[in-house]
């Protein structure tokens, strides 16, 4: 699995603005700081967390970034996403075969792609609350995939 520090940043951003923020714009020196991030990093970042409609921003004394909505709406790969993040898992171009062994899909192709569309579907279940909450994840995910096939609360 590769993930750049793009991804990663942007959500331990997020989880900052989510833990400090009390409704109140937080100041990307302060997140800069308590993550220990460059701050035209995070610029480059909130750029993109913004034009994503995640954060909204507030210019002027005390101005800087608040969430756009809940952190029950914010999905944590809606934010890897939005930082044009791509989690890879392969070698290949996705499900396709270039780059894979020679040209060809490789033994283990099926076994990496299936691991990725996996760890996306994880990634998708889990919000930004769940993890501030930090509930168990692993938990949060079985919950909230049961919810989603049986939403009127009655298991088949």
């Amino acid at each position: 699995m590769k993930m750049s520090t793009k991804g990663r940043y942007a959500v331990m951003a997020m989880i900052d603005i989510a833990t400090h923020s009390d409704g109140e714009p937080v100041s990307l020196a302060e997140i800069a700081e308590r993550q220990d991030i460059s701050q035209e990093y995070l610029e480059q970042l909130f750029g993109k967390l913004r034009k994503a409609k995640l954060v909204e921003s507030a210019r002027g004394p005390g101005g800087g970034y608040r969430l756009a909505r809940e952190m029950s709406m914010i999905p944590v790969a809606k934010i890897i996403a939005a930082v044009d993040e791509e989690l890879q898992f392969t070698r290949c171009d996705g499900d396709a075969v270039e780059g894979c062994v020679k040209g060809e899909r490789c033994n283990a192709h099926d076994l990496w792609s299936s691991l990725g569309r996996q760890m996306m579907a994880f990634l998708s279940s889990i919000t930004l609350e769940d993890v501030v909450e930090k509930r168990n994840l692993a938990l949060a995910a079985t919950i909230k995939q049961t919810k989603d096939r049986h939403p009127e609360g009655t298991p088949a």
